[in-house]
């Protein structure tokens, strides 16, 4: 399938069941939804309501029941599991709201990990390990373990290891979820940056409201469907006064 350029994510008619003793239990129902190269797009939704099962199909964690997911022009259902791995190494970088570092390795080689996996040199991953750990502004501490920085410090390492394949779509599941106000809105910040600057597009869950409130675009789940598609403040309400300026994206929807 060709995708319009601008086309990272199309997801059409998308179903997520479960068997369970009970029988099956629905997750996602119906689910139509299109996301294009550079949007900053917040998921959220309550506990249950099948957001972070949405995450995990975007990021070819999971399979859908039914439906149809195209990511970067690929229809996901037409690959064999190697390919499938290598689209999205290639494609999607992970951060996770545990930093999932290795304890006693340095931080170069925790964010040079990923790059062992798509058979990069040694020389070359230490070179990209040390450029990533510079743009999240931790360039001073290649050495250290990860018991030596702080929370915030080590999920701008996980950051840095997401970017180190130069993705061009980042998936964030509650990024902030272990974080402090001061440190969230750094890395909030930081994450900003990264699609405003080098184009990456992010798609991310959460909780929180302020967080949602750096995203150009909020995508709302109630019950496995899709209750609001759109700018963000027709959703939350006004932007506090740190929260960057946003574009409209999208329109309301009924689930």
């Amino acid at each position: 399938m060709t995708a319009p350029a601008d086309e990272v994510v199309r997801v059409e008619h998308l179903n997520k069941q479960y068997e369970t003793a009970a029988g099956p239990q629905p997750v996602l129902k119906d689910i139509d939804l299109v996301i294009h190269r550079g949007e900053f797009v917040a998921l959220m939704g309550p506990s249950g309501s099948g957001k972070s099962t949405f995450m995990n199909i975007l990021g070819c964690l999971d399979t859908p029941t039914s439906g149809r997911y195209v990511l970067d022009g690929n229809d996901t259902a037409q690959l064999d599991s190697d390919n499938l791995a290598g689209l999205r190494n290639r494609f999607i970088g992970f951060v996770f709201q545990g930093f999932n570092l290795l304890p006693r390795a340095s931080l170069m080689d925790n964010v040079a990990l990923p790059l062992i996996y798509a058979s990069v040199g040694r020389r070359e991953r230490e070179a990209r390990a040390v450029e990533m750990l510079a743009k999240v502004g931790l360039e001073r501490y290649t050495d250290y373990r990860p018991n030596q920085i702080s929370g915030g410090q080590q999920q701008r390492v996980a950051i840095a290891r997401a970017l180190a394949t130069r993705p061009r779509m980042i998936l964030a599941d509650e990024p902030t979820g272990n974080l402090d106000s001061v440190n969230s809105h750094d890395i909030m910040s930081l994450f900003r940056a990264l699609n405003t600057d080098d184009g990456i597009t992010i798609i991310l869950v959460t909780h929180e409201p302020d967080v949602a409130r750096f995203a150009n675009r909020l995508v709302n789940f109630i019950d496995g469907c899709i209750s609001h598609d759109g700018p963000v403040e027709d959703h939350l309400g006004a932007a506090p006064e740190y929260a960057p300026a946003r574009t409209a994206a999208g329109s309301a929807v009924a689930c």
